[in-house]
């Protein structure tokens, strides 16, 4: 597969450190290195080694890859093998995605109390999905805003 017209990478590169300034002091050392493996992947920053066709001799250079698991780059065929098996999984009904937000004033708490807060969001919305009707759902981790996937139901 040939190279995306735009990739993550890309829009870290222009826009990174603007954002990084921006966003300073609301970042973890762990999203910044994040940033910094995606940005560097697959590119003369981490080397990388020559190939050469034993037929026609050509050589192509191939740049190292950064390997982590954030990485459109290194985990999209990863991915895109966990989507067919999850997709293999749904049943033949429509289904909806279901979105939990918080209001401003209270997102402000949570950058304080992240693990409490999301903690009472994710009870406070299945609670209410529960209420609805029983579903089966797939939710996602432990992320702002929680989100889920259920599926529709005819009346």
């Amino acid at each position: 597969m040939g190279r995306l017209a735009l990739e993550v990478a890309d829009v870290f590169l222009a826009h990174g450190p603007a954002w990084r300034q921006a966003q300073r002091g609301h970042l973890s050392l762990t999203q910044l290195k994040v940033m910094s493996a995606i940005e560097r992947c697959r590119s003369s920053a981490l080397g990388g080694h020559v190939l050469r066709c034993a037929g026609c001799g050509r050589d192509q250079i191939a740049y190292n890859s950064c390997r982590n698991r954030h990485c459109p780059k290194c985990q999209g065929p990863a991915a895109r093998r966990w989507l067919a098996a999850r997709e293999a999984d749904l049943l033949p009904v429509e289904y909806y995605h279901v979105v939990f937000t918080l209001p401003a004033p209270i997102g402000q708490i949570a950058y304080q109390n992240k693990a409490a807060l999301y903690g009472l969001l994710f009870d406070i919305a299945a609670e209410t999905l529960m209420r609805m009707r029983p579903i089966r759902s797939t939710w996602a981790r432990a992320s702002a805003p929680p989100w889920c996937c259920t599926p529709g139901a005819r009346r």
